[in-house]
């Protein structure tokens, strides 16, 4: 069968905005199309750290936040991902050209039915510079590049803000990888969601910090990150406190990104990690993300900033350690770090930009 490439620019209004509307209860055949124009885009997104985190869904379905978030886009920790539509029989995923089935291919044929032009089916690569499922947010990264390519494929021209609320529907933490800089994905109030997205804060440029991931091991995580959210909003007594504390924290984890106040952003961000972790770790049965590494680097960065360096940690749904520092302290937090014993790998990214395409 002839595949002619169509540039994925060309404008097209058909279903641009049918994510914000029921789609999931159609069922799709791709077969039978004949001679069709196979459209395609590609796009690079990054992944992000949250300073004030998210953990928790008012509406799991949408991926609506229970409270909102403050993060820095990471540049260096990248997905690129490239999508087709074409009149083939099924989608089909790669990922680090490994193919995707079964409940992992199923999510992202069913987030793809959300801007796919009519009955047409779609072929995905993706690539990530870095681990897949292992708690250093993937699933961002990848979400984000694939609402970008997966709408510009279908000829859609999507706002930043719609690109977003896209890309939510996907990953609740891919909202913030669609922006640069540092990030505020706002809580929103409407059951439709369309007023939860991101958006910058400041540029990439603003502020000149760093972000050292101290990997503990290699290998995915042992329980995926929606899994751990929604088990602790049902069983642990920390979880409504936890809710408090993030509304708390988002004024002032604010006003320190625009002050440049590293020091009011690391007390801020430690103990949002800490009391997201906490409620976590207090749910029936407990879901505890941590291994004896992460502690051990807890108590290496508190030790290392007694010695002066500015540096300060937070710690997603995984067991690695983000250790944010300044770019005058970074080759002392580096060094430090570089051959430690608890440290399989080392990586290094400054604030990024948002999503992109290639």
């Amino acid at each position: 069968m002839r595949r002619a490439v169509r540039d994925a620019s060309t404008k097209s209004e058909k279903n641009r905005v049918v994510f914000y509307g029921e789609v999931h209860g159609r069922t799709l055949s791709c077969a039978g199309l004949g001679d069709e124009v196979v459209m395609r885009a590609s796009a690079l997104a990054r992944s992000n750290i949250a300073l004030v985190k998210y953990w928790g869904k008012r509406d799991a379905t949408l991926n609506l936040p229970a409270a909102g978030s403050i993060s820095m886009t990471l540049d260096g920790l990248e997905t690129r991902t490239t999508v087709e539509f074409g009149p083939w029989e099924r989608d089909s995923v790669f990922i680090n050209d490994e193919a995707l089935e079964g409940k992992g291919l199923a999510k992202i044929s069913k987030f793809l039915d959300l801007v796919r032009p009519g009955t047409l089916c779609a072929d995905v690569r993706s690539t990530n510079s870095f681990p897949t499922a292992a708690g250093l947010a993937s699933s961002a990264s990848g979400f984000a590049a694939l609402a970008l390519a997966a709408s510009q494929a279908a000829g859609l021209e999507l706002t930043p803000q719609e690109l977003s609320v896209l890309a939510r529907r996907g990953s609740g933490s891919a909202a913030r990888s669609i922006v640069g800089g540092f990030a505020i994905w706002h809580e929103g109030q409407k059951s439709d969601g369309t007023d939860s997205f991101a958006e910058e804060l400041v540029p990439a440029e603003h502020w000149d910090l760093r972000c050292v991931v101290l990997v503990t091991r290699k290998g995915p995580k042992d329980v995926p990150s929606t899994e751990g959210m929604n088990h602790t909003m049902e069983t642990s007594p920390f979880y409504a406190e936890w809710l408090n504390t993030v509304r708390r924290d988002m004024d002032g984890a604010k006003e320190a990104v625009f002050e440049k106040d590293f020091v009011r952003l690391a007390e801020i961000s430690e103990g949002s990690c800490l009391a997201m972790h906490a409620s976590a770790m207090a749910a029936r049965p407990a879901v505890i993300y941590w291994n004896a590494r992460t502690l051990e680097l807890i108590h290496e960065v508190r030790r290392l900033r007694v010695q002066g360096k500015a540096c300060f940690f937070t710690i997603d749904a995984g067991p690695h350690v983000k250790v944010f520092t300044t770019a005058e302290d970074l080759d002392g937090v580096k060094a430090y770090f570089q051959d430690h014993p608890s440290v399989e790998d080392l990586l290094v990214a400054k604030p990024g930009q948002g999503a992109e395409l290639l």
